[in-house]
């Protein structure tokens, strides 16, 4: 398995929880208002490929076959409208309680 960390405008909020039903995804938190900031070129700043001042971030389980679909996915997304800075991160989950 694996968690998956997804920051996003809010425009997106029910396109990623109908993705995470869509791949019967374990459940998530939701956590709203998040701030953040960065850019693909690695430079900081406001705008086109960043993280909004302010967004929404999604934190879930993953099964590992599901993940690169998942990520496919909201490229995708991500390509329609780059301004939003919708943004994945990944990792690995090597014990839970």
């Amino acid at each position: 398995m694996k968690s998956v960390l997804i920051t996003f405008d809010q425009a997106y909020y029910e396109r990623i929880i109908a993705l995470l039903d869509r791949l019967n995804c374990r459940g998530f938190t939701y956590l709203d208002r998040v701030q953040g900031r960065g850019s693909k070129t690695g430079e900081p700043h406001f705008g086109s490929h960043a993280w909004p001042s302010l967004c929404s971030a999604i934190i879930t389980v993953v099964d590992d076959d599901k993940v690169d679909p998942l990520l496919d996915t909201l490229h995708k997304m991500d390509l329609q409208t780059e301004q939003l800075g919708l943004r994945a991160f990944v990792w690995n989950i090597e014990r839970t309680i």
